[in-house]
């Protein structure tokens, strides 16, 4: 085998054929810079959409079911009805909650921390009935103006003292109990005798 005439010439062949290449470490780490720097952005875009397609599942949930209510039952929002009262000095107008069902009147009022001037709560029976109301877990003065059947005042218990658990009676059968802020029957000038308007008395 001839190395042309040079004995160096096989070690030169060697060197360049065997010799390993000497890494770019400078590269490499610009190259593992930026897949983190890519890597860490995808994790931030994924968790941003995980928390945006949570909430707006969380706003779905709760325009569908409505409010939580104590002891974790489902509520919807109250419904309001006009109630009017004819006194000798004028005819005041409510926006009322109806509390119809057995569990809206035995909650009432309660744990409310105010009530607008012109806001209340009318509670309505199926059929005339004696009634006394009490103050349990209620955190606001009320008056509490008992209803005839033929829609006019029967009584009025006035600034009902809150969380006295004393029953408040109504003297009588009522077809309706209407509840306002504490006060505000006196300042109306509401009495026993006026007429209260409201689908579930008779008109006249």
């Amino acid at each position: 085998m001839s190395w042309c005439g040079s004995r160096e010439a096989p070690r030169a062949w060697w060197s360049r054929r065997s010799r390993p290449a000497t890494p770019d470490f400078r590269r490499l780490g610009a190259e593992a810079s930026l897949t983190r720097g890519w890597l860490s952005t995808r994790c931030r875009v994924a968790e941003r959409m995980i928390d945006r397609r949570a909430l707006l599942a969380a706003l779905a949930l709760g325009s569908c079911v409505g409010a939580v209510g104590a002891g974790g039952a489902v509520s919807a929002a109250p419904r309001l009805e006009t109630v009017e009262i004819v006194t000798s000095r004028g005819r005041p107008r409510f926006q009322v909650e109806i509390a119809a069902t057995r569990a809206e009147q035995a909650r009432g009022l309660m744990f409310r921390k105010s009530l607008a001037p012109d806001r209340g709560m009318l509670f309505i029976y199926k059929q005339p009935q004696p009634a006394a109301y009490w103050m349990k877990n209620t955190l606001i003065p009320l008056d509490i103006i008992y209803i005839r059947p033929d829609g006019t005042i029967l009584s009025i218990v006035r600034n009902a003292r809150p969380q006295d658990e004393t029953p408040l009676p109504s003297g009588g059968l009522v077809l309706g109990v209407l509840e306002l802020a504490g006060g505000r029957a006196a300042q109306l000038g509401v009495l026993p005798g006026d007429r209260v308007l409201h689908r579930i008395f008779p008109k006249g």
